[in-house]
């Protein structure tokens, strides 16, 4: 008789073998609790086998595993296929999901997907908010990061030293933060207690708080470091955009492409402008070859380099430098006075306006938006969703079928959808789409917004219009018309046919 069980064993036990070796912890609904509350520092990854995207971090997960395990930070795993209940009642609704929780406490990690990224968040994350800084580590200490605060105060207790200390465990992922009161390192730094002082590793490196800092208060402090956190212009990428998206500043970014010989006097062109204007908005650039998609985003329609954009952040809004002319440190520099004097048009993208609309769903456009949505009369209910999004490809059906089921009241609630990706919301719209599918309903004699936050099953979409629309949802119904009546027969019988029964 022939096995043909080998193979298969082998498999498994590579896998056992894998795991027993593994640095990773795994984790199951059992064992969690018990596992991450005696940890006064564990991070948790939450993954799905099946995702793309946990495959691509495993390796760097388990590299950073192995390096923190020397050092006594524990990683941790759970597989939300086998362990569904656990990862939903952890609020888990994405993979990967990654956690760092200090003796049970969860907070959201902030840091890089790669090896190096992680141990280097983590350790930070181990470390007090605060440091001890001395004479003997402050030149390292000066360096050791990014962005390095330290306060220089007479006593630890000296003010601010609350306050300091409050922003440390705030930003402790973003900055690193040292406190010293000895005084040979007081001196080494040149200053006069008490004094906080910012070091960088870019642009003007050692910054002391220029105010009295007998009223320093967090806020004073957080939005000092916040702003010189930033470079006068740096390179942008996955790394560091949340830095940007999180500024209440627009962003300027230069598109170049790196392989030139002219980058460097590119960006030169540029940094003059960025410098006069850093307190107003940040500038940036970008690689243009590899973040074409995000040109096209921002609706430079042809791959067309150097290319100069500004855009507001928060309201979604996009000013491209005309491509068809050259771009010069004057054309830049009117372009950015122009947007902060209020004097420029954003530039909508918008596919055309639908010539018919013959679909129960009807579909707007950038150019049509305000239009149909604000037409008093009609409740709205709009789904907003991209093409590539698999959560909207499932909804389109159950959303074809809402607007059939109300195909009838259509001149009194319509029910919509918009391609986010394509077409941008007029400045009039009081909020942007960051996830998809996203519906919004507008109720009619109004011009806010309900968000819809229901599953998407057919049965809550219809709940949630009929609570939230303000017209009636009634079908009319058609006066009935009288029963047509036969055309009378000519009688053509004799009197004496006509008295008899028929059978």
């Amino acid at each position: 008789m022939r096995f043909s069980t080998p193979a298969a064993f082998l498999a498994f036990l590579t896998v056992v073998l894998a795991n027993e070796a593994s640095d990773v912890i795994s984790l199951t609904a059992s064992t969690f609790e018990s596992t991450v509350n005696a940890e006064s520092l564990i991070l948790v990854e939450f993954f799905a086998p099946w995702c793309g995207h946990c495959k691509a971090l495993a390796p760097h997960y388990e590299e950073a595993a192995t390096a923190l395990k020397e050092k006594n930070i524990k990683i941790a795993k759970v597989d939300c296929v086998d362990e569904a209940d656990l990862c939903q009642s952890k609020g888990i609704q994405g993979y990967p999901t990654l956690k760092v929780y200090r003796n049970g406490e969860a907070s959201e990690y902030s840091g890089p997907r790669k090896a190096d990224g992680i141990i280097s968040y983590m350790v930070k994350q181990s470390l007090p908010a605060v440091s001890d800084v001395t004479a003997a580590n402050l030149a390292e200490f000066q360096k050791a990061d990014k962005i390095v605060a330290i306060a220089y105060l007479a006593s630890p207790t000296d003010a601010p030293a609350t306050e300091f200390s409050a922003v440390a465990d705030v930003h402790r992922d973003d900055y690193l933060f040292g406190l010293t009161s000895d005084k040979d390192a007081i001196a080494a730094a040149g200053v006069t207690a008490p004094a906080v002082v910012l070091y960088r590793s870019f642009d003007a490196p050692e910054s002391e708080y220029p105010y009295p800092i007998s009223s320093l208060t967090s806020k004073d402090l957080t939005d000092w470091i916040k702003e010189l956190s930033v470079p006068i212009i740096d390179e942008v990428n996955g790394e560091n955009y949340a830095i940007y998206a999180g500024s209440a500043k627009p962003l300027a970014y230069l598109f170049i492409d790196p392989t030139l010989e002219d980058k460097e006097d590119q960006i030169a062109t540029i940094k003059p402008i960025a410098a006069k204007y850093h307190s107003k908005m940040n500038f940036v650039w970008i690689d243009a070859v590899k973040f074409g998609d995000h040109a096209k985003a921002l609706n430079l329609v042809e791959p067309k380099w150097p290319a100069f954009v500004v855009q507001d952040l928060e309201k979604q809004l996009k000013y491209p430098y005309d491509q068809s002319k050259e771009l010069t440190a004057a054309g830049a520099e009117e372009w950015v006075d122009q947007y902060l004097g209020g004097k420029l048009l954003p530039q909508l993208k918008s596919q055309p306006i639908p010539e018919t609309q013959d679909s129960p769903v009807r579909t707007l456009v950038g150019l049509n938006f305000e239009d149909e949505v604000f037409d008093d009369s009609k409740d709205v209910f709009v789904e907003f969703y991209a093409s590539w999004c698999g959560h909207c490809k499932r909804l389109a059906p159950i959303w074809e079928n809402l607007g059939e089921k109300y195909a009838a009241v259509k001149d009194r609630l319509v029910i919509a959808k918009m391609e986010a990706q394509e077409n941008d919301l007029p400045p009039s719209i009081p909020f942007r789409i960051s996830g998809f599918p996203t519906l919004k309903f507008k109720p009619a004699g109004s011009k806010s917004f309900v968000d819809y936050e229901g599953d998407r099953s057919f049965e809550s979409l219809v709940s949630f219009v009929e609570e939230h629309a303000k017209n009636s949802l009634d079908v009319p119904i058609l006066a009935e018309e009288p029963a047509q009546v036969p055309l009378e027969t000519v009688n053509t019988t004799s009197d004496s046919e006509a008295h008899h029964d028929e059978l």
